[in-house]
């Protein structure tokens, strides 16, 4: 599923060291040739000497660097070089500097009341599963949620966690199981029980770096679905978003959890049982902020919102899936 790259149409087209392309002929200012800049699918695929069956799988496990354009997946050549630079090196350890009191990563919805409800004075950035990766390498948080599928071994998070923090004093703790599958209208679950389904439909994407959008993608490939085959809405960034989306009529599906469509009274065809952890600095562990949140997750108010909420399994929480060194 390769992306089309971008055109110019640049005869006569000269790169000035300002880094704005102009053409003399017609004396215009035109942008970089960004078909320069990022890789497609099949490209990468190429570079790697893989199939590009694996790359989605890569993507999907937040092991290589991308970013989604009008429902596809584009690969940032700088990013690859980087990637596979490190790949080289060894993976020697860094010292983690002091991360901010802020929790990163994927959204989610039980985890946001939590934060609130338990007084543990952390704030939150949640953006998606990569972008909290990033944002927790550099020190911006003291835990990020995440939820990244590597198909390779049938598995949640770990090798993801493994590979960019193997050697680092960090750990991956389960927060809980969640059910994620197509919220659709209510009575609509007959029309759109399968993602080939989905064929023609409005569907709401989610925002780049959300592991939810990356899984789906993934799916809709294995299925033989085209990302053009369905039209992508406005991007949402949050499950909430998602759901009001379908809710008011803007789309016909989102790839969401079952906690949301109860809530809104929704439609919902199961697809997936997905493990939802926290992966924390093992240096802020003690400070009173997790100290307070991870008490609170074992309280009869925290036990409660969980069975109200639907949809999840919190049986496992603080199961220890990773100890960085």
């Amino acid at each position: 599923m390769a992306l089309p790259s971008i055109d110019f149409d640049g005869t006569g087209l000269q790169i000035f060291p300002d880094g704005v392309s102009r053409t003399p002929l017609h004396g215009v200012e035109r942008l970089p040739d960004l078909s320069n800049e990022f890789l497609t699918t099949r490209e990468l695929a190429e570079l790697l000497h893989i199939k590009e069956r694996k790359v989605y799988d890569l993507a999907a496990a937040g092991e290589v660097p991308c970013s989604r354009a009008t429902g596809k997946l584009l690969f940032p050549r700088r990013g690859i070089e980087a990637w596979l630079a490190r790949h080289s090196s060894g993976g020697e350890a860094t010292e983690r500097r002091r991360p901010a009191q802020v929790v990163l990563g994927s959204q989610d919805p039980l985890l946001s009341w939590a934060l609130g409800a338990s007084g543990a004075d952390l704030a939150s950035l949640m953006e998606g599963s990569l972008d909290g990766l990033e944002r927790f390498a550099a020190g911006e948080g003291m835990a990020a949620g995440l939820h990244l599928y590597a198909r390779e071994t049938d598995s949640w998070n770990v090798p993801v966690v493994r590979e960019r923090f193997g050697s680092e004093p960090v750990a991956l703790l389960e927060f809980a199981w969640r059910e994620r599958g197509l919220i659709v209208a209510a009575g609509a679950e007959s029309e759109l029980d399968a993602v080939s389904a989905l064929v023609g439909r409005r569907l709401v994407p989610r925002q780049d770096g959300a592991g939810s959008q990356v899984l789906l993608q993934s799916m809709m490939s294995e299925a033989g679905l085209d990302a053009d085959q369905v039209v992508w809405t406005e991007a949402a960034r949050t499950e909430s978003e998602l759901g009001i989306a379908v809710l008011e009529g803007k789309a016909d599906a989102g790839f969401g959890l079952r906690a949301m469509a109860r809530q809104l009274r929704l439609g919902f065809v199961p697809l997936v049982r997905e493990r939802y952890d926290l992966l924390v600095d093992r240096g802020a562990w003690f400070d009173p902020p997790l100290q307070r949140l991870f008490g609170f997750f074992r309280s009869d108010a925290f036990q409660a919102k969980a069975r109200e909420l639907g949809g999840y399994d919190v049986s496992g929480l603080g199961t220890v899936h990773f100890n960085g060194a």
